[in-house]
């Protein structure tokens, strides 16, 4: 019942970011699920993304994924990772993917998606939880992948 009620404090522009974030991280969960993240990641790179996304902008994503993800079972930190940056890539904003594994040798095989946006954590935990992995591969809203990552050096929002 909280969350009927929050959902009716919402203002338009707030319901809206978080009506479509709800639809994109659906749409890529269920991506995902059929082993399609091939084809979400060249839908994204259509959109033809070069801008650099305003603090604002990159908040107002953080938020409505972050609470869409709460509505869709399954919604690991990948699908947030993709849903936001397809959000950001659809007002022509660029931003990176990142994978990652824990630090140390005894740590499990965790790997954990982070949305970066001019190197800056948009999704994915904070710049402490940052520093405690090693970056794989780094997914461009291009569409362009690079193997070898840099850190991010901005902080988390």
């Amino acid at each position: 019942m909280r969350r009927v009620r929050r959902l009716l404090t919402l203002r338009p522009a707030e319901a809206l970011a978080l009506w479509r974030a709800l639809a994109e991280v659906a749409r890529v969960r269920l991506a995902i699920a059929r082993r399609r993240t091939d084809a979400v990641r060249t839908a994204t790179a259509a959109f033809g993304a070069a801008g650099v996304a305003p603090a604002a902008e990159q908040r107002v994503v953080a938020w409505s994924v972050t609470a869409a993800a709460r509505l869709v079972p399954g919604a690991t930190c990948l699908t947030q990772a993709l849903a936001g940056q397809r959000l950001l890539a659809r007002k022509g904003y660029a931003s990176t993917v990142r994978i990652s594994l824990p630090n140390g040798r005894d740590s499990d095989f965790r790997p954990h998606a982070w949305l970066l946006s001019d190197n800056v954590i948009v999704l994915g935990g904070s710049s402490m939880d940052y520093s405690q992995h090693r970056a794989l591969v780094d997914y461009e809203s291009s569409g362009r992948t690079d193997p070898v990552a840099e850190p991010a050096t901005g902080a988390a929002l």
